[in-house]
């Protein structure tokens, strides 16, 4: 299943994606964890894409790259940075060279206590596809990640969430203005996604709706005003234009 939420005169409705159809579904959270697949809810909607999930915790995973001999470790990123796909971004002109960084993002289903590496797949809702906008030049004064993130929309993310792409062979590619592609996936994560998920959880729960950003293998491009970014993971395309 595709699902997408919509900003409609209503208010804001999950919905999967049946074609060009946005058919609204119950609360995906709610049905993942009875065990079972959302139900429809009422006819066709039309309204705005936003972004996929609105994250209470956004969680980055750094080292998870190569040549890296540090362990993985994990880092917060602002909620707040989250913008849909084809929201334009206007990058920081106070922070040096800004990096696209295109990756698997996944998105916590339920509540992860008791979640291992090799549970972790029960507690995922799916993946969609994000873009970890990043200043690396920051980091030499803040290697705490949080000025070289911060940007307001440093994180699209979407279209919609992919129920079904799993988490141990998800392609991913990242492109800059239509060049050639980087691409890669998880297989090439030198520490798998369901590692990654069980570290981040052995030491803070995550919730439905919670996004944990699985790293950047090989996938990263300078990006200036002007730019277009595109992020494919599992068959979708999240992109973003800069200015």
């Amino acid at each position: 299943m595709r699902i997408v939420r919509v900003r409609t005169t209503a208010g804001i409705r999950h919905a999967r994606l049946d074609g060009e159809r946005l058919q609204p579904i119950e609360d995906p959270y709610t049905a993942f964890a009875a065990g079972r697949v959302p139900r429809d809810a009422g006819e066709a909607i039309t309204g705005a894409v936003l972004a996929p999930c609105d994250p209470r915790v956004l969680i980055g995973i750094a080292q998870n790259g190569p040549g890296h001999d540090s362990p993985v470790q994990a880092w917060l990123k602002s909620p707040r940075t989250v913008v849909a796909d084809g929201a334009p971004v206007r990058l920081r002109r106070d922070a040096g060279t800004t990096v696209a960084e295109g990756e698997i993002a996944v998105v916590i289903g339920r509540d992860t206590d008791g979640l291992t590496a090799g549970t972790a797949h029960d507690y995922v809702l799916g993946v969609t596809a994000v873009n970890d906008l990043s200043s690396p030049e920051r980091g030499e004064w803040d290697p705490r990640n949080f000025e070289s993130k911060s940007g307001a929309g440093y994180t699209p993310l979407g279209p919609w969430i992919d129920t079904e792409a799993g988490i141990d062979d998800v392609p991913l590619e990242l492109s800059v203005d239509g060049a050639e592609p980087i691409a890669t996936g998880s297989r090439d994560l030198p520490v798998p996604i369901r590692e990654c998920l069980a570290y981040v959880t052995r030491w803070s729960p995550l919730g439905p709706g919670d996004v944990v950003m699985t790293g950047a293998p090989y996938e990263q491009a300078p990006v200036r005003p002007g730019a277009r970014m595109t992020v494919r993971v599992a068959g979708m395309v999240l992109s973003t234009p800069t200015r």
